[in-house]
């Protein structure tokens, strides 16, 4: 069964109902004691249908594998914001390049709402449903990090620049480090960190378009970290030093 459409796992279910801004109709699903640990509230939603499902169903409705905790939500996508609605105030962007790992990807918004970033901007192609695997491994944080899908991200990092943002790109093959860049920015801060593919990185229309290339030192010698896991370092850089 494909995930499209489902989201599972009691933080990310919990998350995606809190979000105002997430249009319904939503089919929840649940054990009546998964049910009644929700918030009340949420269940009275008035674009919410619930189903109390008994857990072996979980098996017949769910994609092999899910780790559901008994609790299932179908529902539209979120959309997203327009990429303006991230550029309104000082702080830190995050800017994925291609990165189609749900799992990376659902890290990355963890990440994101634990250092408190500005918003995440990704590619409305080769990018993951933002549902099933990624809304858990994000653990509810898909719901609480805004983000944009942008058509041409070499365009989108044009219009960050006209609006004062500075654009730096991760990348290994240059001499100057994260930490020495970042340094070099005036407070407050507007940088938008750019972050490339699993395998590749940055494309290089997208790496020619970033103010800046940094690179996260690793004297222990590997050539390259895991995306999220550079995201995470990243970010500690740019957002908890500050």
């Amino acid at each position: 069964m494909s995930e499209d459409g489902w989201i599972w796992g009691v933080h990310a279910v919990e998350a995606a109902l809190k979000n105002s801004a997430r249009k319904g109709p939503f089919q929840l699903f649940a054990t009546e004691d998964r049910a009644k640990a929700l918030p009340q509230a949420l269940i009275r939603r008035s674009d919410l249908n619930f189903r109390p499902t008994p857990m072996a169903d979980f098996m017949r409705i769910l994609p092999q594998g899910a780790v559901h905790q008994g609790i299932a939500l179908n529902a539209p996508p979120p959309e997203g914001d327009d990429l303006e609605a991230l550029m309104q105030d000082n702080g830190v962007l995050l800017m994925l390049d291609q990165v189609t790992d749900p799992q990376n990807v659902g890290a990355i918004f963890r990440s994101s709402a634990a250092f408190g970033v500005q918003g995440l901007i990704m590619q409305d192609r080769h990018s993951p449903v933002m549902q099933g695997v990624l809304a858990k491994t994000a653990a509810g944080a898909m719901d609480m990090v805004p983000f944009s899908k942008v058509t041409n991200l070499s365009r989108a990092l044009e219009s960050l620049r006209d609006e004062g943002w500075i654009s730096i790109g991760l990348a290994g093959n240059t001499d100057d480090t994260l930490q020495g860049v970042l340094s070099t920015q005036p407070q407050p801060r507007k940088v938008v960190l750019v972050l490339g593919s699993e395998g590749d990185g940055l494309r290089r229309l997208v790496a020619e378009h970033c103010d800046h290339l940094a690179k996260i030192p690793m004297p222990g010698g590997f050539e390259s970290l895991n995306v999220s896991h550079a995201a995470s370092i990243a970010l500690y850089e740019a957002c908890a030093r500050n």
